[in-house]
């Protein structure tokens, strides 16, 4: 990236100040809403009439077996859903109460106010630490100084539970790092454009159980800062990160859609609809 010091170079950090660097604005949780949301590939329906409120500074997991439309639905909070040549929907997606979807609002300002961390690490390999964190200000357009970005990338690194871990080595390339680390390092890029929500689709399925328990407390650290939606397979982790859950379930043939939604500790010790405990209690799924 132009204007950052090359591998030769030592790079001096300010200690972080609180809140965010020079003209920065600090990052506000957003509430989300979906407003019966339906989902289509080609032909084929994956959802139905979906409604469910995300609130603000709260994490909201998304349960239920493969195949139910979760991740589907997860994608429609940020528009990646219509990156699918086929893709179509129906419905709205309210961000602090305005429509993501709207005519006129653009693609980019979703995707800057929406964040998204995918279930397989996906840091820019051959690009070094610091500038996989700041690869998002470029993509959206934001200007920002070299002692700004420098702060950034500490703040950043230092929010996502990774900057002890590579201070010493920021020059070298993101592919380098372990699995737990590159997945803490595409959180870190993603907060680097002051997110208001961060969507996250099982974020844990292909690391151990160490890099698991930081991923899940850096969850929990950053919810003050950002609203989290999870998509996960792990109902003991659902129970430890989240506040509120939605389950997801599709019938053979049929749409996936949220049998029942509520406060994490309901939804696992006093659910509704039996094919929540069923599911919650792992007799099927």
């Amino acid at each position: 990236m132009s204007g950052t010091p090359s591998s030769a170079e030592t790079v001096e950090f300010p200690a972080v100040a609180d809140g965010p660097g020079p003209g920065r604005a600090a990052a506000r949780p957003g509430g989300l809403e979906a407003l019966a949301v339906s989902a289509w590939f080609g032909d084929h329906k994956v959802l139905q009439q979906v409604s469910l409120q995300m609130p603000a500074g709260q994490v909201t997991a998304l349960i239920g077996p493969s195949g139910c439309g979760k991740s589907t639905f997860l994608r429609i909070l940020n528009r990646m859903h219509e990156l699918v040549p086929s893709a179509t929907l129906s419905g709205e997606v309210l961000l602090d109460g305005e429509d993501v979807y709207a005519p006129g609002r653009r693609l980019t300002d979703a995707r800057r106010r929406i964040g998204m961390v995918f279930q397989k690490p996906n840091p820019f390999p051959a690009m070094s630490i610091y500038d996989n964190v700041t690869a998002g200000l470029k993509l959206t357009g934001v200007r920002t100084g070299r002692g700004e970005r420098d702060q950034l990338v500490q703040e950043c690194l230092t929010r996502a539970g990774l900057w002890q871990e590579v201070r010493d080595r920021l020059r070298q390339p993101g592919g380098a790092l372990s699995g737990g680390q590159q997945q803490r390092l595409c959180i870190a890029r993603s907060l680097a454009v002051r997110p208001q929500v961060l969507l996250m689709d099982e974020p844990c399925s292909a690391l151990d159980p160490t890099s698991t328990r930081r991923i899940e407390e850096t969850i929990r650290e950053l919810v003050d800062e950002v609203t989290i939606v999870i998509v996960t397979h792990n109902m003991q982790q659902a129970q430890r990160v989240s506040d509120r859950c939605a389950f997801f379930l599709a019938s053979q043939n049929t749409p996936g859609g949220i049998v029942e939604h509520g406060p994490t500790e309901a939804m696992f010790e006093s659910p509704q609809d039996p094919r929540t405990a069923d599911y919650v209690n792992g007799r099927f799924g």
